[in-house]
């Protein structure tokens, strides 16, 4: 990756149209969510969104820099590759390294930084622009549980079968309905989604499920790992859980998984503008 991109900010006068006002850049963050209420700006807690409009905020001599994210995680829920961008003032000169190490600078003592950063088109957005986004979910899978990774994974005693969570898996690659694994809560406006890629796999004493798709509803990930776990300890038969699918009622899946070992590891866009 380089600090370079093919488009360069400029300051602009004389016009109030948006692209005269603002720069925009895509920021791609990575954070630790324990304690965290999540993404997005909230009045019951600290928040990631909050924080980073700060440390913008400090950059543009303390005016408001406003942040629109690709997704919005959970409370508890981590990243390695989120992704936002933000609208500075455009009367200020800045450099890619200038806007990743400031950032990240300002972000501090909190468990976030700023890995990557470059300008953008005022049209382009985090959210809208994206083409993917994909998750990784770690579970500590031994009998003891976990010292250093406290809030950062799931430990899950018993034995699991990723054979078996491979092939419940498989059931729920492609385009479905997907209201059995959807919270409640859920505000999207259809629970159709197409989950591209699904893949279980054991490192050591770990279990990863990963899971990539253009879009996720809420809790999806969660709910299909909490799934993937019963068939994995063998409660559940692989075809149930296309039974689950099938019902289209949240009752017939299996539990949600806790949100210590979600994280968000990548947003995809073409062109990508960190290349």
């Amino acid at each position: 990756m380089t600090e370079t991109s093919s488009f360069t900010p400029q300051a602009h006068t004389g016009s109030d149209d948006l692209s005269s006002s603002i720069q925009r850049w895509a920021v791609k963050v990575e954070y630790n969510g324990t304690g965290l209420v999540g993404w997005q700006r909230q009045t019951n807690g600290p928040s990631v969104q909050e924080f980073l409009e700060h440390a913008a905020s400090c950059i543009a001599g303390k005016r408001t820099v406003n942040s629109i994210t690709a997704g919005r995680t959970d409370a508890g829920v981590h990243a390695t590759g989120q992704v936002a961008h933000l609208d500075f003032p455009a009367d200020i000169a800045l450099k890619p390294h200038q806007v990743r190490d400031g950032l990240s600078y300002y972000l501090k003592p909190h468990a976030i930084a700023v890995i990557q950063a470059a300008p953008v088109p005022p049209d382009w957005s985090a959210r809208f622009s994206a083409t993917w986004r994909s998750y990784r979910y770690r579970i500590l899978n031994r009998p003891t549980r976990a010292a250093l990774g406290a809030g950062l994974l799931w430990h899950v005693r018993g034995h699991l079968d990723i054979d078996l969570m491979q092939e419940a898996g498989n059931h729920l690659l492609g385009l479905h309905d997907f209201t059995s694994f959807r919270a409640a809560a859920c505000q999207a406006n259809s629970p159709v989604r197409s989950i591209d890629h699904l893949h279980v796999a054991r490192h050591d004493d770990e279990v990863h499920v990963t899971v990539k798709a253009r879009s996720f509803l809420h809790h999806q990930v969660r709910n299909i790992v909490g799934t993937l776990v019963l068939t994995g300890h063998k409660r559940w038969k692989p075809e149930r859980v296309a039974e689950a699918l099938a019902a289209r009622r949240r009752s017939a899946a299996g539990p949600t998984a806790p949100p210590d070992g979600l994280y968000l590891t990548g947003v995809g866009y073409d062109p990508d503008p960190f290349a």
